[in-house]
């Protein structure tokens, strides 16, 4: 099998680079953080006339049709520059959710997909909830039947881009049903309140609280009560994303400490000719390289049509994937001494995006657990 680029790839790898060069240094982000908003509306406008908003949108809705190894190459460059404008939570995630869930309704997917393929629209998918911990399927949030439409009402927590999001796309779940729906929610609706913050990584997320918010029939994404095969798929495109963006992160981070032993200096030599710390950084680049080939085994199952399948692949993926941020994060601050866990060095920075990655969607431990559940299935 061959895995190197295609020239399209290629071209959008540099384009990505360039604008990271360019306009995403160290101190452009260190602006973006201390802005009120914590994102940058013009980096998101840059982005968007790349391509990165249609790349995960099919042509036929608008975007252009980009397969799962464009968005792993989108992925690894946002993780190399940990881009803090929340491609992940509005787009790629979004994106995959109203594919799987709307399905053949060309109408509503079309629809749905426009304002996100042009950045226009920001959609964030709620549906973590207070105690669900990573069970995908623990949906307590109710639509009660009112008339033609629904009242909704309950909470969600920790939405990636809940705090910018136009729309919302909400899981919950109709007394009677034994699976949850999706509802596409506008985030200024009456009864939708927003509670958004910093997390520890300077992404941003929100906790909404939804208190009798009305919604016509319209507002239901997909069939009613058959959700939870489309919030499984999005959820694994996501985790795919993550891998691939941790690949990025943790290159850049060796990089850097692999810089910093060849030039600090102590008794006189560099830190680097320290026969140990050559070991360490050997352990960090195995790491990273195993990563690399996990996230890409990710990318290319996420379209397997046998979910057990893709199951397993995905969480196999994340299990290493998130040991290796845990090892290559706690290393490089080692490395570098006291100085790696202060602001004004970028290895912190670094430090702290593994570190949630690793924990986003299903930590180690959970994906392990999964990984065996569909080892038994396939059995």
């Amino acid at each position: 099998m061959n895995f190197s680029l295609t020239e399209e790839q290629t071209a959008l790898k540099d384009s990505i680079g360039k604008f990271l060069e360019r306009d995403y240094t160290f101190d452009d982000r260190w602006k973006v953080i201390r802005s009120p908003e914590g994102w940058s509306r013009e980096h998101w406008n840059q982005l968007a006339e790349i391509g990165l908003m249609a790349l995960p949108v099919a042509e036929a809705d608008g975007g252009l049709g980009g397969g799962v190894v464009d968005t792993m190459v989108v992925m690894e460059q946002i993780g190399k520059g940990l881009v803090l404008e929340p491609y992940l939570g509005c787009v790629v995630l979004p994106a995959a959710l109203i594919k799987a869930a709307a399905g053949t309704e060309e109408a509503q997917r079309t629809s749905l997909s426009e304002g996100l393929a042009s950045g226009e629209t920001l959609y964030a998918f709620a549906h973590t909830e207070p105690g669900q911990r990573y069970e995908r399927a623990s949906v307590a949030l109710a639509a009660t039947p009112q008339g033609d439409g629904y009242v909704l009402s309950g909470k969600k927590i920790s939405v990636l881009g809940g705090d910018c999001a136009d729309v919302l796309i909400v899981s919950a779940k109709v007394p009677g049903d034994t699976e949850a729906s999706l509802f596409v929610v506008p985030a200024t609706a009456a009864g939708v309140t927003r509670h958004a913050y910093p997390m520890q990584d300077a992404q941003r997320g929100a906790d909404i609280q939804f208190s009798n918010v009305t919604v016509g029939a319209d507002a239901l994404l997909g069939a009613r009560g058959k959700a939870q095969a489309a919030i499984d798929y999005a959820l694994d495109v996501a985790c795919a994303a993550l891998c691939a963006e941790a690949v990025g992160a943790m290159t850049e981070l060796q990089k850097i400490t692999i810089e910093y032993l060849k030039t600090r200096k102590q008794f006189g030599r560099a830190l680097g000719t320290n026969q140990a710390l050559q070991h360490r950084a050997v352990d960090m680049l195995m790491h990273v390289e195993m990563s690399r080939s996990m996230a890409l085994e990710a990318a290319v199952s996420v379209d397997n049509p046998d979910a057990a399948a893709r199951a397993k692949a995905i969480s196999g993926a994340k299990t290493l994937v998130s040991q290796a941020c845990r090892f290559v994060g706690q290393n490089a601050v080692q490395l570098h001494g006291g100085i790696g866990v202060t602001h004004e060095l970028n290895t912190s920075h670094y430090f702290k995006r593994l570190t949630m990655i690793s924990v986003t969607f299903g930590d180690g431990d959970w994906h392990l657990a999964r990984y065996g559940d569909a080892l038994l299935h396939a059995a």
